[in-house]
C-alpha cells in the first residue's frame, strides 16, 4: 500500500508589524524632506505618504506665522485651493488648545464633543453623514508652535481604536516637519542677513566722495595719460543713461571704473548695485537678479527684491557678463529690451528705471561670432566700450599704486613699513602680467616677510628664487588668439621670458623666447643677462671658464659672474654647455 505524502505548505510572509510600518514611514517621509523641492509641494506629499500607512482620509499641515494666522495651508484629499478653507472651519479652540498646551489632541467623535459644538463641518464627513474622528498634534521649532499636523478617519464604535499609537507616529512626523522648517528659516535668514550686510557695504561704497580737482573715486590711483584718458571717458559717458560695457584684463580695476561712472553720474543719490554674475548658478542668479516670490521654490519662506529693483533709479554693475549662459543672455535681453520683468514665481510685471553697467576680460566679439553669446545682447550692453589700460601701459603709476597700497598694509596691520629707493626701481621694472592685483599680492607679500622697518629690494621673492610670476604667466601665443578692438588682448598670452631680477620681462624680450619653448628651459634674450668678462673672449669661453674655475659648482661660478644661478642654468642651456660630473 502505498501513501502519497502530504505536500508541506510553504511559508506565509509574515504580516508587519506596526513598528515596521510606522519605521518604514518615518524612513519614507525623512527622504522626502531631505529633497530640494518647493515647500508646498514638500508638505502635501509628506500627507500623502501618511495616508498610505495610516487609517485616514483627509489631512491638514497648517504653517503659523508670528500672529497665530495661517501663513501656509497644504491638504491631502483637498485641492490646495480648498485646503485652507477647511482649515479655517476647524474650530479655533481645538486649535488653540494645541498650540496653547504644545500636546497632542484626540477627539474620538467630533459631533459629540463639545469643542465642535455648532461648528461648520459641512464637507468633513462621508455621503451618509457618519461622524469622525479628528487627530491633531503640534509642529514645534525649538520650543514654540510653529503649525499643526491634523487628520481625520471615519469614527468606529467597533473594538478598540489605537489613537495612542497614531499620536505617537504623528508627533514624530511632525518633529522631522519643525527639523526641516527650521533648517529652512535658518538659511532664509542667514541670506537675507548676507544680503543686507552687502547692501550696507555698497551703500557706503556708493557713497564715496570724488575728489574735485581731478575726479576721481578713492581706490583709482594714477596720474598715467592711459590712465587719465580712460577716465576722461568716464566723465563724458557718465553724464549719459547709455549702458557702458567696461572692457580689460582681469585686476585692472573694473569695478573701481564702475563706481566712479555711478558717482560722476546725475544718479549719484541712487543706489549702486553690483552682482558678479560668474560667482552664481543659472538657477541662483535668476533669483539674484530679479527676486523671488513667496513659496517660489523650497526655502523661499518670504518675498524678496531682485537687484534690478534694488537698483532702481540708481545703478546696476554685472561683473563678469560674458559668463552667463546662453539660455538666462534671453531672459536679460528681454529685461533690458522692455524695461521690465517678473519675479521667479510672480506674474506681475514690475518696471524699473536703471543704468547698466556691465565688465568683462572676455573676447565678446569671438564669442558672438562662435555663437556662444548673443549678437542682440551684445548691442545692448555694448552702447559705449571703455577699455581699461593694464599695468604695462601705465608703468609710471607703479610707484604711487605700491605707496598706496602699503599705506593700507600699514593701516591695517598698525606697522610703519616704507619703501626703499631701490625697491622702488624694482617694483617699477616688474611687469605684472596679474596687473594691480598681482602688484598688491607682492606687495602685502613682501610686507609681511620684512624684517626690518624698510623694504629692500633683497626682501622680495624674485631676489631669492622665489617669485612664481614667471611660471604663473608663462605661455606662448598662439595663432588663435583672440585680439580686441583697439589692440586690448584679456589676458596676456605672449611667451614669458625671465628678466635679471626673476621676474616675467616685458613683451619685447618675451618675444625672443622660441614658440613652445617653457620659461625655465630658454635663456633671456640676447642682452638681457649677458656674462660678464674681458674683451676678445666670446660669452661661451668666458662661461666655460668660470665654471672650471669654480669646479663646475654652478653656484660658486655665479659669484664669480656676479650672476644668479638661475642665469647660469639657463647661459649654459642657451650655449649647449654639458655639465661635468666629479
Amino acid at each position: 500500500m502505498t501513501i502519497a505524502a502530504t505536500p508541506i505548505p510553504s511559508a506565509l510572509p509574515r504580516p508587519a508589524s506596526r513598528a515596521e510600518v510606522e519605521l518604514t514611514g518615518i524612513y519614507e517621509i525623512s527622504k522626502l524632506l531631505a529633497l530640494p523641492n518647493r515647500l508646498e509641494t514638500t508638505l502635501a506629499g509628506v500627507l500623502s505618504l501618511l495616508s498610505s500607512f495610516l487609517d485616514m482620509r483627509h489631512g491638514l499641515i497648517a504653517l503659523l506665522d508670528k500672529s497665530g494666522e495661517p501663513e501656509i495651508v497644504v491638504g491631502s484629499g483637498w485641492s490646495e485651493a480648498s485646503a485652507q478653507r477647511y482649515f479655517r472651519r476647524l474650530p479655533e479652540e481645538a486649535i488653540g488648545r494645541i498650540i496653547a498646551t504644545k500636546m497632542p489632541l484626540v477627539v474620538p467623535n467630533v459631533r459629540t464633543d463639545r469643542l465642535f459644538a455648532g461648528s461648520d463641518l459641512a464637507g468633513w464627513g462621508p455621503d451618509d453623514d457618519m461622524p469622525f474622528s479628528l487627530i491633531g498634534v503640534p509642529i514645534k521649532e525649538e520650543r514654540e508652535v510653529i503649525g499643526t499636523l491634523t487628520i481625520d478617519r471615519a469614527y468606529s464604535e467597533l473594538g478598540h481604536v489605537p489613537f495612542d499609537q497614531d499620536v505617537r507616529f504623528l508627533t514624530l512626523i511632525a518633529n522631522l516637519v519643525g527639523q526641516t522648517l527650521r533648517l529652512h528659516r535658518t538659511v532664509a535668514r542667514d541670506r537675507e542677513r548676507l544680503m543686507e550686510e552687502q547692501r550696507r557695504l555698497e551703500k557706503q561704497l556708493s557713497a564715496a566722495k570724488i575728489t574735485p580737482a581731478t575726479g576721481k573715486v578713492g581706490g583709482i590711483v594714477g596720474e598715467s595719460p592711459a590712465l587719465m584718458a580712460a577716465l576722461d571717458k568716464v566723465k563724458v559717458v557718465a553724464r549719459s543713461r547709455s549702458a557702458v560695457l567696461l572692457r580689460g584684463e582681469s585686476g585692472t580695476g573694473k569695478e573701481l571704473f564702475a563706481c566712479a561712472l555711478h558717482e560722476l553720474s546725475p544718479r549719484r543719490e541712487g543706489p549702486f548695485v553690483k552682482l558678479n554674475c560668474a560667482a552664481l548658478p543659472e538657477s541662483v542668479l535668476e533669483s539674484e537678479l530679479f527676486g523671488h516670490e513667496k513659496g517660489a521654490f523650497t526655502g523661499a519662506i518670504a518675498q524678496r527684491k531682485g537687484r534690478f529693483e534694488l537698483a532702481d533709479g540708481g545703478t546696476l554693475f554685472l561683473d563678469e557678463i560674458g559668463e552667463i549662459s546662453p539660455a538666462f543672455q534671453a531672459k536679460l535681453l528681454r529685461v533690458l529690451q522692455e524695461g521690465e520683468f517678473e519675479r521667479v514665481g510672480g506674474t506681475k510685471s514690475i518696471k524699473v528705471d536703471v543704468r547698466l553697467v556691465c565688465a568683462t576680460n572676455r573676447d565678446l566679439e569671438g564669442a558672438v561670432a562662435r555663437g556662444e553669446f548673443r549678437a542682440d545682447l551684445y548691442y545692448r550692453i555694448s552702447v559705449v566700450p571703455i577699455f581699461l589700460p593694464p599695468l604695462r601701459e601705465r608703468s609710471g603709476d607703479v610707484p604711487l599704486l605700491a605707496a598706496d597700497i602699503l599705506a593700507r598694509f600699514n593701516k591695517e596691520h598698525g606697522t610703519a613699513l616704507m619703501l626703499a629707493p631701490e625697491a622702488m626701481q624694482l617694483l617699477s621694472g616688474c611687469y605684472f602680467p596679474g596687473n594691480v592685483r598681482e602688484l598688491e599680492n607682492c606687495i602685502r607679500r613682501t610686507a609681511t616677510l620684512a624684517r626690518g622697518a624698510k623694504i629692500t629690494a633683497d626682501d622680495f621673492a624674485c631676489r631669492d628664487e622665489g617669485c612664481l610670476s614667471s611660471v604663473l604667466w608663462q605661455g606662448t601665443r598662439s595663432p588663435a588668439a583672440p585680439t580686441f578692438p583697439g589692440g586690448f588682448t584679456p589676458l596676456p598670452v605672449m611667451p614669458a621670458a625671465i628678466s635679471p631680477s626673476g621676474r616675467a620681462a616685458p613683451p619685447a624680450q618675451a618675444a625672443a623666447s622660441t614658440v613652445g619653448e617653457r620659461a625655465e628651459s630658454a635663456c633671456p634674450a640676447p642682452g638681457a643677462c649677458p656674462v660678464p668678462g674681458g674683451e676678445g673672449r666670446s660669452e661661451r669661453e668666458r662661461l666655460v671658464e668660470a665654471m672650471e674655475k669654480a669646479g663646475w659648482v654652478q653656484a660658486k661660478a655665479a659669484r664669480l659672474l656676479g650672476m644668479t644661478p638661475r642665469q647660469i642654468g639657463y647661459a649654459l642651456r642657451k650655449h649647449s654647455i654639458p655639465i661635468k660630473r666629479f
